[in-house]
């Protein structure tokens, strides 16, 4: 349903996600690994070793390991909506970065060969004046690259009839 000439298009969401999770595996597995050999050496430690230091050690290793890696691939969001996508980045003090469809942007895929095992790739949008828009690590690359040539499309087609309506009051269309 298209809006009538000269009202704003209600804004709606597309697609919301976060890059690609194949980054966490290794953290996966470390937090694996280290809670068998804590299970294994809890009360079996050589002596001059006690079960503190090897929980101070495990408890180190999963938050270096797993919690920090998770904490900053989950800081980082990515939407899509009918007029605009989004960069959302940071815990505490989150910092985001837009990009207009109506503006037009040119739209980069670059795609790595373990990306491409997974289907991801990263995505680079530029618009020419502003700095590009960098969405790294993006699942699905290919169908998030065609719903955004298709949003560049339909608000350059809505900006242009608007556009047309404004310049020619007379009209009926």
């Amino acid at each position: 349903m298209m809006p009538p000439p000269g009202a704003p298009a209600e804004e709606l969401l597309i697609a919301r996600f976060r890059g690609h999770a194949r980054g966490l595996f290794w953290s996966a597995l470390l937090l694996i690994a280290v809670a068998g050999a804590t299970g294994f050496f809890y009360g079996n430690l050589p002596a001059g070793f006690e079960d503190w230091m090897l929980i101070a050690a495990a408890a180190a290793l999963v938050l270096f390991g797993v919690l920090i890696p998770f904490l900053i691939w989950a800081s980082r969001s990515y939407v899509v909506t009918t007029r605009r996508v989004v960069v959302r980045e940071g815990m505490g003090a989150r910092r985001s970065r837009e990009m207009s469809h109506v503006r037009g942007y040119s739209i980069g895929v670059r795609r790595g060969v373990v990306q491409r095992m997974w289907g991801a790739g990263t995505i680079t949008l530029s618009n020419g004046v502003d700095t590009p828009l960098r969405l790294a690590n993006v699942p699905n690359v290919t169908l998030v690259h065609e719903a955004l040539a298709d949003q560049i499309e339909v608000n350059q087609i809505l900006a242009h009839r608007d556009a047309q309506s404004m310049s020619d009051p007379d009209s009926d269309h």
